[in-house]
């Protein structure tokens, strides 16, 4: 199965929950303890070790805060 990472500008997110929404995997989440400079709840990767490097999340984020990162595994 196909690994990835994800990188989150939480700083320009919005917390607009479309990228957790889009996630086949449900493994985003609006961070509960935290807020950004403009006070909203960045979005964060709860589980990244699941993450398959799909972009979905990317892909649905209005603001592009999501860059997605799709790692080799045949090394």
């Amino acid at each position: 199965m196909a690994k990835g990472r994800i990188e989150v500008a939480t700083e320009r997110c919005k917390g607009c929950g479309l990228c957790i929404k889009a996630c086949p995997l449900d493994l985003l989440e609006l961070d509960p303890h935290s807020l950004n400079k403009k006070g909203y709840q960045p979005m964060r990767i709860h589980t990244p070790e699941k993450c398959i490097g799909c972009a979905h999340c990317a892909i649905m984020c209005p603001d592009v805060v999501i860059t997605v990162y799709r790692l080799d595994n045949s090394k």
